[in-house]
């Protein structure tokens, strides 16, 4: 079996793709069957633990090539059999192109009496990993602030039409005698959209900026 380990690239600091639930793809190349099985993890314990009972599911099966990619840099990938080059890297490339970490794949292969070639290989179990990370869809994690504050009913459909223009997210409303909102803003744009409410109050919201935390 090959098992490599890559470097690979950590994710972005204003947050990155991961998949958004488990996802199966079916493929059929010259009588061989793909079967890709993907889901997000956050760790490699749990790829490891995966990618075991996925072996297990399917011990029947001629080959069962993996990759999984964390955030932070963590790559691995293996062929378990197949010539080298030819099913864990190409079935890694797929996620590295779309730019998603926190996940392992597997690609199951039962083999239909064909020799596909390095090429055909690559093709297939890229084909069926791509397949896989289409069902699953996919979610971004990233970095967020949460801003809070009071103001009079009449500016607050205003505030509220230029909070949803900044793609931030009103994540709790409240009615007393003012109204008051907090709101969910990627952190890169949390200080921009503080002043701007600001602003358009004419300084009579005062904006609190809380810590940032990870957000899905």
């Amino acid at each position: 079996m090959n098992d490599a380990d890559n470097p690979g690239s950590g994710t972005g600091s204003t947050g990155f793709l991961m998949p958004a639930g488990p996802g199966e793809s079916s493929l059929t190349e010259k009588r061989s069957r793909f079967l890709g099985h993907l889901i997000p993890v956050e760790s490699e314990t749990e790829a490891r633990e995966y990618i075991t009972r996925i072996k297990k599911q399917y011990h029947d099966a001629r080959h069962n090539c993996w990759c999984y990619r964390l955030d932070g840099g963590t790559e691995r990938f293996s062929d378990d059999g197949e010539p080298q080059g030819s099913a864990g890297m190409p079935m890694l490339e797929v996620f590295r192109r779309e730019e998603i970490f926190r996940f392992v794949c597997v690609v199951t292969r039962y083999f239909g009496g064909v020799l596909l070639g390095t090429g055909g290989l690559s093709r297939a179990y890229s084909g069926a990993a791509k397949d896989a990370l289409t069902a699953a869809g996919t979610v971004f994690v990233g970095r967020f602030r949460e801003l809070s504050f009071s103001c009079p009913y009449g500016l607050a459909d205003r505030i509220r039409s230029r909070v949803d223009m900044s793609g931030a997210a009103v994540a709790d409303v409240r009615y007393g005698s003012e109204v008051e909102m907090t709101v969910r803003v990627p952190e890169e744009t949390a200080e921009t959209l503080a002043g701007e409410i600001r602003e358009l109050s004419g300084g009579r919201v005062t904006v609190r900026l809380h810590n940032s935390r990870a957000d899905f």
